[in-house]
């Protein structure tokens, strides 16, 4: 059996976790800075930062607490190196390059995105699931959307990605403009839970011959929707709030269509590459992988098994640092002390795509 503390703190959650054997999870612990942020519309990463600094050692000691272990009994430390915001890297990777050497613990540095990839191997609600490669896996976040092939442990091939807006962050933007407040995500959703998703067609950007995304149009054209139904944009109030002076019908119905256009997008293309690389399952994850109109469309559409993670496990968590840090250890690998954050660290090496 190998315990796994799990550290993460990429962006505005710092989180700890224990996991056995890569699978099981035994703490999980998230301290959110949401509310924090969300007067800015955004994560304000210098606070973002301070935040992290104050809780890191206490939701530390909380995972270890709740997992009813202490040091001794863990067998390594796994961290979040990159990619996310640099400030906020460096408080988690600090801390646990002291705790391995007050412990004397081996350390592995993770990358983020492999960290929400591994959510899809956790033990939820009494299943332990198991993947046969290769599996096409979706990332879907608030900073990327990619599609990866994973070959085994460790093995990825990538396929494409956005070439401007991440999904998660054109519903942010949207969001902003529908006057929906931040995060954009989960306003969208529920707000186009009464919505018509017919009622505006917006576009959709194929980008056919590739798997690659675009947003940005999408995003224009939402904008451009509620400009038009406005009807002034030579006001400067209305331009300074757009979208809060429409009707609450309406909104519900931008917000329906622009979901229903993202998830359309996502949904194909994901499809269409497993088909065209004989992949034996999909696997989506990420923040927006919490989505119930994407989780839908692919239960609805594809003709392959799609894994996703339980909604606690679609967001940023150190279950799937932990989990992650395991496969790696398994492989014998390990950080030295030396370990330095990456905020820009690709999973995917440019000469390996």
């Amino acid at each position: 059996m190998t315990l796994i503390l799990g550290i993460e703190s990429s962006c505005d959650e710092t989180a700890a976790a224990v996991v056995i054997d890569g699978r099981t999870m035994r703490s999980n612990v998230v301290a959110s800075q949401i509310e924090l942020h969300r007067q800015y519309g955004g994560v304000f990463p210098e606070m973002a930062s301070r935040q992290h600094v104050l809780a890191i050692l206490p939701v530390m000691q909380q995972a270890l607490a709740d997992a009813e272990v202490v040091w001794a009994d863990l067998d390594a430390i796994a961290v979040t190196r990159g990619p996310g915001l640099a400030g906020s890297l460096l408080v988690g990777v600090n801390a646990a390059k002291a705790a391995a050497w007050m412990q004397g613990l081996p350390l592995l540095g993770i990358n983020h995105l492999e960290g929400h990839i591994y959510a899809n191997w956790v033990e939820a609600e009494g299943n332990l699931p198991d993947k046969q490669f290769p599996v096409l896996v979706l990332i879907v976040s608030g900073g990327h959307t990619e599609l990866i092939l994973m070959l085994g442990h460790g093995s990825y091939r990538r396929l494409g990605g956005t070439l401007d807006d991440a999904a998660g962050e054109a519903f942010d933007k949207v969001a902003r403009v529908l006057g929906l407040g931040y995060p954009g995500g989960p306003a969208i959703e529920q707000a186009g839970r009464s919505g018509d998703a017919a009622a505006y067609p917006l576009p959709r950007a194929w980008l056919s011959g590739s798997h690659d995304f675009s947003f940005s149009g999408l995003k224009t054209a939402a904008l451009r929707a509620v400009q038009k139904l406005e009807g002034a944009g030579n006001d400067e109030e209305r331009r300074l709030t757009p979208g809060a002076h429409l009707p609450p019908a309406q909104i519900a119905d931008l917000a329906a269509s622009f979901e229903e256009a993202v998830v359309d997008v996502l949904v194909t293309k994901t499809i269409a590459a497993a088909k065209a690389t004989e992949a034996n399952e999909i696997c989506v994850c990420g923040g927006v992988a919490a989505n119930a109109r994407l989780r839908h469309h692919f239960q609805q559409r594809s003709p392959l098994p799609v894994a996703t993670p339980p909604l606690y496990l679609c967001t940023d968590n150190a279950v799937m640092i932990a989990a992650a840090g395991y496969y790696r250890r398994l492989h014998g690998e390990h950080s030295n002390l030396q370990l330095d954050v990456k905020p820009h660290l690709p999973l995917v090496l440019a000469q390996e795509a």
